[in-house]
């Protein structure tokens, strides 16, 4: 039975148009627009009509980096499947990317069997999957090609974390090799662990615990050595790159400078950097364990290079790397040494919210934010135009946003399974009403309407932002 509604009079907002019209949506996607108050739009006729005057609708938003349950440190990340998915779509976002993890000595297969089984009949929104490659060897490159041809079409590798996820070059060369072959994207987390263990140890041994030093040992530069070195593995093998949480002013310089060279390299950054620093890693009474991540928070001057970057396309991609642990029982795990926190912050409620303040604070324009927000990870992970506009044919993952409300981003009124906010006490212009994934409501006029189950897994073709 064929069910349909009409969103009317809103502000449709893509990465490409900004064009007052009203949104037909019919079995899930979308089946026409036109500019509202014209005939066709008159013609539109839909069992529900949802009035949009005076807000943005926009597509919903594409996370491209989250950790829903990842292990880490001894412990779990606090937001389940079903929590994190919730939050997401209280955020307006419609569509995560998570990362299953391969264990050293096992497969590809089981990792993402493992996921599959975390995250199905759990997820209130759409998701999908990247593949952290920690054991490469052949049978694992070998399945880096079945995985792409199913749908999982981007492999994780870390220059850091020796002992744990660590791939030396010769690893990073052959599965780089191997994904210029079968159509994969590399994402590499760029820093030099083997150097920052050293300089872990160091300060460690000088009594050097508290959480503000987890920025001083993994230091800017040697963020910036890795993605140079990244880059140039990727040249080697002829293949595309995507560096992962881009933090540092002298990374975002390497990656421009590949670009400039024409080079099919790409980069992300998330929230935290944009709008947090060292000053919230120095809190006194170990209140800076609630920003330990990596790449680490830096010093604010690096703000201005991310933004530039995010304007001018040298970084592509706003992602969260939604990583939460709470601060009582997870984060105090590393109360007298710093190296013992576990690494991640929450976030995947707060990024659209976050980025139309950056509009509002004149960093980007309306469309760049949905760009790196919707359009761009879609494109990037194969996901688009199903995913990250609005447009007929695509997925009816819409959101409607009210760009005047105003709100105090807080733990006590956030949804992450998480006992603090990063954020907490910032207020922010802008927020979400109403957000339909796959033309069901989910959230209805700031009410919880959605469901565990609701959300598919949804397989990726190849990145479509090649040049």
């Amino acid at each position: 039975m064929s069910t349909r509604t009409v969103i009317r009079g809103g502000l449709v907002i893509t990465a490409s148009d900004e064009m007052h019209a009203d949104v037909l949506i019919e079995d899930g996607r979308i089946a026409a627009l036109a500019a509202s108050g014209t005939p066709a739009a008159e013609s539109f006729t839909a069992e529900r009509t949802m009035e949009a005057a005076g807000k943005y609708v926009i597509p919903g938003g594409v996370d491209a980096h989250t950790h829903m349950e990842l292990p880490f440190g001894g412990t779990f990340a606090s937001d389940t499947f079903e929590t994190g998915t919730r939050a997401a779509a209280w955020g307006g976002t419609t569509t995560v990317v998570d990362f299953a993890v391969q264990s050293v000595g096992h497969s590809l297969r089981e990792g993402l069997d493992a996921w599959h089984a975390k995250a199905e009949g759990n997820c209130a929104i759409d998701y999908g999957f990247h593949m952290i490659v920690s054991d490469v060897n052949q049978e694992t490159l070998k399945e880096m090609d079945l995985l792409v041809e199913e749908g999982v079409t981007s492999f994780k590798q870390f220059m850091a974390y020796p002992g744990v996820f660590y791939s030396d070059d010769g690893q990073i060369l052959r599965a780089m090799q191997r994904s210029a072959g079968n159509g994969g994207l590399i994402m590499m987390h760029a820093e030099n662990g083997i150097a920052i263990d050293v300089l872990v140890e160091q300060a460690l041994a000088r009594g050097e615990t508290d959480p503000r030093f987890h920025g001083e040992v993994r230091k800017a530069l040697l963020e910036a050595e890795a993605t140079h070195r990244a880059i140039r593995l990727a040249q080697v093998a002829g293949a595309p790159l995507y560096v992962v949480h881009v933090s540092a002013a002298e990374a975002v310089a390497e990656l421009a400078r590949a670009r400039d060279d024409g080079l099919n390299v790409f980069g992300e950054t998330c929230p935290q950097y944009l709008f947090l620093s060292t000053d919230n890693l120095a809190e006194p009474d170990f209140e800076g364990a609630k920003y330990v991540c990596s790449t680490p928070l830096r010093p604010k001057e690096h703000q201005a290079a991310l933004w530039r970057g995010l304007r001018t396309n040298d970084l592509q991609v706003v992602s969260t790397d939604h990583c939460p642990f709470c601060f009582t029982g997870q984060k105090e795990l590393g109360r007298g040494d710093f190296s013992k926190i576990p690494n991640g912050l929450p976030g995947v409620e707060n990024r659209m919210d976050l980025l139309h303040q950056a509009v509002v604070d004149g960093h980007i324009s309306r469309r760049r934010w949905i760009e790196i927000a919707c359009a761009t990870p879609a494109r990037m992970f194969g996901l688009y135009p199903k995913k990250g506009t609005i447009a007929p044919g695509a997925d009816a993952d819409v959101v409607i946003y009210d760009p005047a409300a105003e709100q105090v981003i807080s733990a006590g009124t956030h949804h992450m399974n998480v006992d603090y906010s990063a954020y907490e006490g910032r207020r922010v212009t802008g927020r979400v009403e109403t957000v339909l994934s796959r033309g069901t409501p989910v959230i209805t006029a700031r009410q919880y309407t959605g469901h565990a189950g609701h959300g598919v897994y949804t397989p990726r073709s190849t990145c479509q932002y090649l040049t």
